[in-house]
């Protein structure tokens, strides 16, 4: 079993994500953070394989977070989420220790198989950024 950790400040992108993911084969998820700033004591309590993060929120943003999830528990496989992408975010979220970056809207299987592959222990970059 796959247990996801999602990191969004929309709530309901987290909700919606959590119940694609609810409802896929082998893939549960364990815990919700609306902020980066919650990261460390969520990942901490429920011990996420994969964390979904938005880049994008209000108090810590995701690369930050993603930096200090790093820290403190570096086999975590983190992989962002977010409205939108160019080059500065993918440089920025490989350089915190991201191993995948989606753009939100891009699909549920794209969705679900980003995480299957993230955590099998592969990586989920696009194949040409800004597109």
């Amino acid at each position: 079993m796959i247990r996801v950790m999602v990191v969004d400040d929309h709530a309901y992108v987290r909700a919606a994500v959590t119940v694609l993911l609810n409802g896929t084969d082998g893939i549960q998820v364990v815990g919700e953070c609306a902020d980066g700033a919650e990261v460390p004591g969520m990942a901490a309590a429920v011990h996420p394989d994969v964390v979904l993060m938005d880049i994008q929120m209000p108090i810590t943003p995701g690369t930050a977070a993603t930096r200090e999830l790093m820290i403190t528990h570096p086999a975590t496989r983190v992989l962002m989420l977010t409205g939108s992408m160019n080059a500065h975010l993918l440089t920025e979220s490989a350089e915190a220790g991201a191993v995948g970056f989606l753009v939100k809207g891009g699909g549920r299987a794209q969705l679900i198989d980003a995480v299957r592959t993230v955590a099998a222990g592969g990586t989920a970059w696009p194949a040409e950024p800004g597109r």
